[in-house]
């Protein structure tokens, strides 16, 4: 979220922002906000000097019982005193549960390259890599083929556990495995640690992460338990430092995150109904970085780099988006989005996105560092967060861009090694 400072100060930097997001409902709040905020403040002067007179009256007491005076009127302000102070503390909480409100939901500062548009169609290219001419055949589809062949349940993993479930066999669920290998050694080279997080996060620590509101529809709760299931390793790896300090030296940290993710969300027609892009459960490994303000839109391109390089090593061609303000969310200031392409759509489709949060996660979880020229002075660090590689989606891509008249798919080179030398599946 946003510093409450940052926006008293900068009021209209907050309002321009929300006008290119075309966000109205959250611009009306700006002056709401700033005006709970002033009254917190005095408030919580009144509230101060109201506990300051009640430790002075008591020596004043004290002083005219000595000097044999009337205490009548001392003992009346002191009786009323205490009454007053928890209606004000009451009245106090309330517009700061209302300011913290506005807060949690008013969108991060979005870095001037990113394009104003209304969704997802006015994003803007970046760049491309690999071709895309189609093959002389009819691609089929990854799903069939791979129950075809014995590598994948669809019907038995919806018998057990519901529609938008899969199970992977064979070499298939070795070439998940492989993906998630290629990836962590290719970070690890570049100075990521390998992190596996827990699971599950309770409310308090995905409150902190990412505004609920828009991935609570998507997310799984655990019945009767103050939990969640992830819906990326990013969240358990933002929370992991809540309420803690950094030391500079120790900046920047670049963390692999890999896990499975649950998520409600998932196609209902066409060919995401019996296939492996858009389920409720999927392997990922994710990369997430804690660093200085004055590095984080460097890391952002290195983040986006490690992803492309991972893909230019499976030879899948891809483009790359920056996103735009109706297609953004909340959290990220800067985002890109990997497409790769999809033959049998002729279409290119998301694999990975890559955002700069600046300090907008670390405010909310309270994670700071500490000025190495200013040990009293501790700041916000900046996050960020981006796929390496979501295997099943990447399966699909490779089973439709590196398929064969007959059926078989080839696999790409880089993979191999961690399937113990096979070629195709």
């Amino acid at each position: 979220m946003l510093e409450l400072k940052f926006i008293r100060n900068n009021p209209d930097v907050v309002r321009a922002d929300l006008t290119k997001r075309g966000d109205e409902e959250k611009l009306a709040w700006i002056d709401d906000l700033l005006e709970k905020d002033i009254q917190s403040r005095e408030m919580q002067t009144e509230i101060n000097t109201m506990r300051n007179r009640r430790n002075i009256i008591s020596r004043e007491i004290k002083e005219a019982k000595k000097a044999k005076q009337d205490i009548s009127g001392f003992l009346e302000e002191a009786k009323s005193l205490p009454a007053k102070i928890k209606d004000a503390e009451a009245a106090l909480e309330e517009i700061n549960e209302k300011i913290k409100y506005y807060q949690m939901r008013i969108p991060n500062i979005l870095h001037e390259s990113v394009p104003v548009g209304a969704d997802d169609e006015e994003n803007v290219l970046v760049k491309t890599w690999g071709e895309t001419a189609l093959p002389s055949f009819a691609i089929r589809n990854h799903g069939e083929l791979a129950v075809e062949k014995g590598l994948a349940e669809f019907e038995r993993a919806a018998k057990i556990s519901g529609s938008g479930f899969y199970m992977l066999k064979g070499n298939l669920a070795l070439l998940d495995l492989a993906l998630q290998r290629l990836a962590l050694d290719v970070l690890g080279e570049r100075g990521y640690t390998p992190v596996m997080p827990p699971y599950m996060m309770n409310r308090a620590a995905y409150e902190g992460v990412t505004d609920l509101g828009d991935f609570e529809n998507v997310m799984y709760a655990i019945d009767g338990e103050d939990e969640f299931l992830i819906a990326t390793s990013e969240h358990p790896m933002a929370a992991m430092y809540m309420n803690e300090i950094f030391e500079e030296k120790d900046l920047p940290l670049k963390l692999a995150g890999v896990s499975p993710c649950f998520r409600r969300e998932i196609g209902s027609h066409g060919l995401d109904t019996r296939g492996l892009f858009r389920v409720h459960q999927f392997n990922k490994v994710e990369q997430f970085v804690y660093c200085k303000p004055e590095d984080s839109w460097a890391l952002h391109e290195e983040l986006l780099k490690n992803a492309e390089d991972i893909f230019q090593m499976l030879g899948l061609p891809y483009r790359v988006v920056n996103i735009c303000t109706g297609d953004i969310g909340t959290v990220a200031a800067k985002k890109y989005d990997m497409e790769v392409w999809m033959p049998r759509e002729e279409a290119y489709r998301e694999v990975v996105s890559c955002s700069n949060c600046t300090a907008y996660q670390s405010v909310r979880l309270n994670i700071r560092a500490r000025d190495a020229h200013d040990f009293e002075n501790k700041y916000p660090l900046h996050t960020l967060n981006s796929t390496a590689v979501a295997t099943t989606r990447t399966i699909r891509a490779i089973m439709e861009n590196f398929q064969e008249e007959d059926g078989t798919v080839v696999i790409p080179k880089a993979l191999r090694p961690y399937m113990n030398g096979a070629e195709t599946l």
